[in-house]
C-alpha cells in the first residue's frame, strides 16, 4: 500500500506542479516584458523598515480587510488558515514519503500544534460558510449594480470556495481515521481531530483502516495540487501576489503625488522626447510598467473598490475593479505577441492575431477601455485606499488619460476651454491676473504683497489659489483666513500676480506638458522669493506643492489652513467665543482627506466652537464620498448618470443639517451648487448654506454671522 500511495502522489505532484510551473514562467514573461519601474525597488532598498511595517500590517494584519469587519475577520481567519494548516501539508509529505506511521518529532507529538491546527481548521469552516452569506445576499442576481460582485468571474469564486472546504474535510478525514487506527501524534488537545475519530471506531480491520488513511492522505494532498493549479490560472494568485503588491506599492499608500511621465524607467524630458521612441503614457497594454502588469495579476475581484467608488454609485460606467480586469484579460489575451520575438510575430496567422487582440486599441468605444470609463474619474483615491492588496488604480487611469490628451489629442471638448486659460493667464476661468488682489480690497487691514522676496519676518507665504482669488464663493474663505492669520498674530505674504495656477487640472486631466510649464513656473518664483513655508486653503494645490512639486525641484514645508489654524486654536493665539448653535455635517474633501490624511484638524477647530453640534454623513473620513470636482472633473460636464455632488448633498440632508462645512474651494462650489437645487426644488432649507470651517471659526471669534446671500 506504501508504495501505492506514494507513486500516485508524487505523479501527481510531478504533474501539478508542471502545469503550474508553466503558467509561472508565461506571467512571468509578461512581467518581464513591462516598462521598467526603478523606483519601486530603490524605494525598497531605502527603507527596508516601512517595507516589513507593510508586510505585518497589510499581509499578515489584515489591516485594510478588518475594517470590514465580519467579512475582514472571515478572511482573516482564512488567510492564517492558509499559513498555518502549511504545517498539516508538512506532515502529510512526510507519511506519503515515509509511509503512514512517520512522524516529525515534536510537531506532530506536541498538543498545542494540535490544538492550533484543528482551531484554525475550524474557524476556516466558519470564514467559509461567512463567505458563502455574503456572496449569496450581495449577489448580483439579487441587487444587480448596488454588488460589489457585479462583474467578477463568480464561478471562479465559489470554485475557489469549495476547494478550501476539501480541503478542511480531507484533513480531519485522514485525521480521524490516525486517531481510529491508534497512529495520531497529537493528544486530545487536537480535539475535533479525535471527535471525527469516533466516526471510524467501529471499523476493526486494521488493513481497512490503511487503506482508508491512505485514501485520506492522497485526497488531502490531491486537493492542495489542484487548488495550486486552479489558483495559478485564476484571481486567487493574490495568494501569492498581494505580499509582492504590497511590497512594491508606492509609499506611503499610493495616494498623494501623482506619478510624473516615465520613460524607459526615467522622467519624460519633454524638451528632448520623440512620440515615436519615447512612451507618453500608456497607449497600448505593452507600455505598462512590470508594477502595472502586477496590479493586474493581484485583483482579487472583492469589488471594495467598486463600492466606494463615486462614478460607480451614481450611474456612471466606471468600475475600478473592472478597469483592471478587462486591463489583465486583454493582456493575458495579447501576452502570446507582445512577448513573441519579431521572427515569431510573423508566423502568427490573421485568425490568432485577432483572438490574441492583437488590433484593439486601449482606449476607443470599441476598445479595451471606453473613453467615458477613463474620464468618468474624479481622482478621488476610494479605490486606492479601500483596496486591501494596494492596487493603484489612479497611477493606470492617469497614464491612459496622458496618452489620449497628449497623443491622440482625445478629450472631453469643455475641458479644452480650460488648458487653453491656464497656457494663456495662468488661471482655469481666463481671467487677468491683477484680479488676484481684489479680495484684499474687501479687509480692513493690509496684507503684504511679495514682490521680489518674502519679508525676513514672515512667517508663511498665503498661496490663496486660482479659486481663493477668483471665486466669489471661495474668496470667502481667503479673506477669513488672512483675518484670523491677522489676528492670531501670524506675519504672512501672498504673491498676488505672480502666482500661478499650481497646474493640478492640467495634471489631472492628464495634460503633464502644462502641469509642468506651471510647476516649473511657480517653483522658480517661490525659490527666487525664499518661501520655506507655505499655507494653502485648497487641498489640490495643498497636495501638488507639498507632493508632487519636489518632483520638479521645489521643496517646501507646506500645511493645509485647517492644520494651521487648529494649531493656532490649541496654542490659545485664536479664541471662539460667541455660540454658534447649528447642527453642522462636515464634508471631507478627497484631496486633503484620503489623499493627505488631514481628518482631524477640521473637527478639532468646529469641536471648540461653542454650540456647534456635529452629526457625521455615513460615509465620512477614509470613506468620505467625493463631491465630484476632483480629477479635472471641475471643467467637464457630468452628462451619464446622477450627478456626484447631487448623490452627497442627498447624504447630508439626511442628519438635517442647518450648515453643511467642508474645507476645499472646489467642494464650497459643487455642494453650494446641489444645495441650490435641492432649494428649488424644495428639498432643503433656505437657510442652509455650505461653509468653510474656517467661516465657521471667524464667526466664533468675531461674535458674527454671515447673511445667507439672496438667491
Amino acid at each position: 500500500m506504501f508504495w501505492i500511495t506514494l507513486v500516485i502522489g508524487l505523479a501527481g505532484a510531478a504533474v501539478a506542479l508542471a502545469l503550474a510551473g508553466r503558467r509561472v514562467l508565461f506571467l512571468a514573461r509578461i512581467a518581464k516584458s513591462g516598462q521598467p519601474d526603478p523606483e519601486r525597488v530603490l524605494q525598497v532598498k531605502r527603507d527596508p523598515k516601512a517595507d516589513i511595517e507593510g508586510q505585518v500590517t497589510e499581509v499578515l494584519g489584515q489591516r485594510k480587510l478588518l475594517k470590514w469587519t465580519v467579512a475582514g475577520a472571515a478572511h482573516a481567519a482564512v488567510m492564517w488558515a492558509f499559513f498555518l494548516l502549511a504545517t498539516v501539508y508538512g506532515e502529510a509529505a512526510v507519511q506519503l514519503l515515509f509511509g503512514l506511521e512517520a512522524h516529525i518529532p515534536f510537531l506532530q507529538t506536541w498538543g498545542p500544534i494540535g490544538f492550533v491546527q484543528d482551531t484554525i481548521a475550524l474557524a476556516c469552516a466558519a470564514g467559509l460558510a461567512v463567505f458563502v452569506a455574503i456572496r449569496v445576499k450581495n449577489s448580483p442576481k439579487r441587487i444587480g449594480r448596488k454588488s460589489r460582485f457585479k462583474g467578477s468571474h463568480l464561478s471562479g469564486a465559489w470554485i475557489t470556495l469549495f476547494m478550501i472546504f476539501n480541503v478542511i474535510w480531507t484533513m480531519f478525514f485522514f485525521r480521524g481515521v490516525e486517531v481510529a487506527r491508534g497512529n495520531f501524534g497529537y493528544n486530545k488537545a487536537a480535539y475535533f481531530s479525535h471527535l471525527t475519530g469516533n466516526l471510524f471506531e467501529g471499523i476493526e480491520s486494521d488493513k481497512t483502516l490503511e487503506i482508508l488513511e491512505s485514501v485520506g492522505l492522497l485526497a488531502h494532498i490531491g486537493v492542495a495540487l489542484i487548488f495550486l493549479v486552479f489558483v495559478v490560472n485564476s484571481k486567487h494568485l493574490h495568494i501569492f501576489l498581494a505580499p509582492l503588491n504590497v511590497m512594491f506599492k508606492r509609499r506611503p499608500d499610493g495616494l498623494g503625488a501623482a506619478m510624473p511621465m516615465m520613460s524607459g524607467g526615467k522622467p519624460l524630458d519633454f524638451e528632448e522626447a520623440d512620440p515615436d521612441e519615447d512612451t507618453f503614457g500608456r497607449g497600448k497594454i505593452e507600455d505598462f510598467t512590470w508594477k502595472g502588469f502586477l496590479d493586474m495579476a493581484t485583483c482579487t475581484e472583492c469589488g471594495r473598490c467598486q463600492s466606494q467608488c463615486p462614478a460607480w454609485n451614481t450611474g456612471k460606467p466606471l468600475s475600478p475593479k473592472m478597469v483592471i480586469l478587462e486591463l489583465r484579460d486583454h493582456a493575458l489575451a495579447k501576452a502570446p505577441y507582445f512577448t513573441a520575438s519579431e521572427e515569431e510575430r510573423e508566423k502568427f496567422t490573421d485568425e490568432q492575431k485577432l483572438a490574441m487582440q492583437v488590433d484593439k486599441e486601449l482606449v476607443a468605444e470599441d476598445g479595451v477601455i471606453h473613453p467615458d470609463v477613463l474620464w468618468s474619474c474624479t481622482n478621488c483615491g476610494a479605490c486606492v485606499e479601500q483596496c486591501p492588496v494596494d492596487i493603484e488604480h489612479i497611477d493606470h487611469i492617469l497614464d491612459m488619460r496622458r496618452f489620449q490628451v497628449m497623443i491622440e489629442s482625445s478629450f472631453p471638448s469643455e475641458a479644452g476651454v480650460m488648458l487653453k486659460n491656464l497656457e494663456n493667464k495662468g488661471n482655469p476661468w481666463g481671467m487677468s491676473e491683477m484680479k488676484r488682489l481684489e479680495w484684499i480690497e474687501e479687509l480692513d487691514f493690509e496684507v503684504e504683497v511679495a514682490d521680489e522676496k518674502l519679508p525676513e519676518d514672515t512667517e508663511y507665504l498665503f498661496w490663496v489659489g486660482c479659486a481663493g482669488a477668483l471665486e466669489d464663493r471661495a474668496k470667502k474663505t481667503t479673506k477669513a483666513v488672512a483675518e484670523l492669520l491677522h489676528i492670531a498674530g501670524v506675519k504672512f505674504a501672498v504673491l498676488g500676480p505672480m502666482e500661478a495656477c499650481t497646474g493640478d487640472p492640467a495634471r489631472r486631466l492628464g495634460m503633464e506638458f502644462v502641469f509642468q510649464m506651471l510647476g516649473q513656473q511657480n517653483v522658480e518664483t517661490l525659490n527666487e522669493m525664499g518661501a520655506k513655508k507655505i499655507v494653502a486653503t485648497c487641498p489640490h494645490c495643498f497636495n501638488t506643492l507639498a507632493n508632487e512639486y519636489p518632483q520638479i525641484g521645489g521643496n517646501y514645508e507646506v500645511v493645509h489652513h485647517t492644520q494651521l489654524l487648529a494649531h493656532l486654536v490649541e496654542e490659545g493665539k485664536l479664541t471662539p467665543v460667541a455660540p454658534i448653535e447649528e447642527n453642522i455635517t462636515y464634508h471631507d474633501p478627497c484631496f486633503l482627506g484620503r489623499h493627505n490624511k488631514v481628518y482631524k484638524q477640521p473637527r478639532d477647530i468646529m469641536a471648540t466652537v461653542p454650540g456647534v453640534k456635529t452629526q457625521e454623513m455615513h460615509r465620512h473620513k477614509d470613506r468620505g464620498f467625493c463631491c465630484g470636482a476632483g480629477g479635472a472633473r471641475m471643467w467637464m460636464e457630468e452628462r451619464i448618470g446622477k450627478r456626484i455632488n447631487t448623490e452627497r448633498v442627498d447624504e447630508a440632508l439626511e442628519t438635517n443639517p442647518d450648515t453643511v462645512s467642508t474645507a476645499c474651494p472646489f467642494c464650497l462650489v459643487m455642494l453650494g451648487d446641489a444645495i441650490n437645487e435641492k432649494k428649488n426644488e424644495g428639498a432643503a432649507k433656505e437657510t442652509l448654506e455650505v461653509v468653510d470651517v474656517s467661516q465657521l471659526l471667524i464667526r466664533s471669534i468675531k461674535g458674527e454671522k454671515e447673511p445667507v446671500p439672496a438667491e
